[in-house]
């Protein structure tokens, strides 16, 4: 089976890095700097320094040389997703969408833009609780991959599993999907606990109480409460929310030490999908009265609508209820 990567991020790279161990991997950057790093020095020095990589990674800036792959892991940044799946010759392979989000404009989840604009592709999820540079490194690593087949899934895992990356199969693939969009805003919120020092204790609550919220929306769009609470959701929720290696998780920690989200934003080189979920993931839940404060909150900061202490309080004045509302 031949495997494709599209997105020469850190994640991207990572990716090819463990497919690499069955066999050539293609890996498409449009960064030439990255094609040229990965190719010449066997290092993408621009998002993953100091990771030597497989000789097996084949770097390329052209979307045309993946036309004849298998499978395609697709690595692009939610919001570029629909674009560059656009771009693609006619594809009749598996894609498997590697990143995490809900497009902006139109509300969807990433596997249903998939599904439009590459409708003869088999259509799979891959998401759980990972770092890349613990992947590159081969430290051990769990991971979901849903599809709604489950032949494709099986012949898709055989290929990309290896001892230290274990993947669990699951037919749930909005579930998949909500677990890895949902779980960055939150992290941007659990960033926010640690900059503004309010301790171990509230980073808990906070964890606990936004897997409500993303259990009340999960299961609205028909996902499982069983995939909810595995690693898709549950584990990537806590990893999240509990690392600086995080993007979203330091974006929240900026702000909770007073800085502007305009100025955390332009300084990332690197994309932090929890700020673009927010504020769709805002209106979606309150178009379909689906009640999400922390969600809410996370969204008014980043708009400048409101400043930390003014969110906490309004957090912290909710009424008390029972546990399970």
């Amino acid at each position: 089976m031949k495997v494709g990567v599209i997105g020469g991020g850190a994640w991207g790279t990572a990716l090819a890095q463990v497919a690499a161990q069955g066999g050539e991997t293609l890996l498409w950057a449009r960064e030439p700097d990255v094609v040229a790093s990965i190719a010449e020095a066997r290092e993408n020095r621009l998002f993953l320094a100091g990771v030597p990589l497989s000789e097996a990674i084949r770097p390329t800036g052209a979307l045309t040389d993946l036309e004849d792959c298998d499978v395609l892991l697709v690595v692009t940044p939610a919001q570029h997703m629909r674009s560059v799946l656009a771009s693609l010759p006619t594809f009749r392979g598996a894609l498997l969408l590697c990143s995490k989000g809900i497009e902006e404009a139109s509300g969807q989840l990433l596997h249903t833009i998939a599904r439009e604009t590459c409708p003869e592709a088999a259509v799979m999820v891959l998401s759980g609780p990972t770092f890349a540079h613990e992947v590159a490194a081969g430290l051990p690593t769990a991971l979901t991959l849903a599809a709604e087949i489950e032949a494709e899934a099986e012949a898709v895992r055989s290929r990309l599993a290896r001892p230290a990356f274990r993947i669990y199969l699951t037919d749930d693939v909005a579930g998949a999907e909500v677990g890895g969009a949902v779980k960055n805003v939150l992290a941007i919120a659990c960033g926010v606990v640690e900059g503004r020092g309010l301790g171990q204790n509230a980073r808990a609550a906070l964890i606990a109480r936004g897997f409500a919220e993303m259990t009340r929306f999960g299961l609205a769009r028909g996902a499982r409460a069983e995939t909810l609470a595995g690693l898709s959701g549950l584990g990537d929720l806590v990893l999240t929310c509990s690392s600086t290696s995080s993007r979203n998780f330091s974006l929240g920690k900026g702000l909770g030490q007073g800085r502007p989200a305009s100025e955390l934003m332009a300084d990332r080189r690197t994309v932090a999908e929890g700020a673009f979920t927010a504020p769709v993931l805002r209106r979606l839940a309150e178009a379909e009265g689906i009640e999400m404060p922390i969600v809410a909150a996370v969204d008014d900061l980043l708009a400048g609508q409101a400043d930390v202490d003014s969110v906490l309080g309004r957090l912290l004045s909710r009424p008390l209820r029972p546990e399970r509302a």
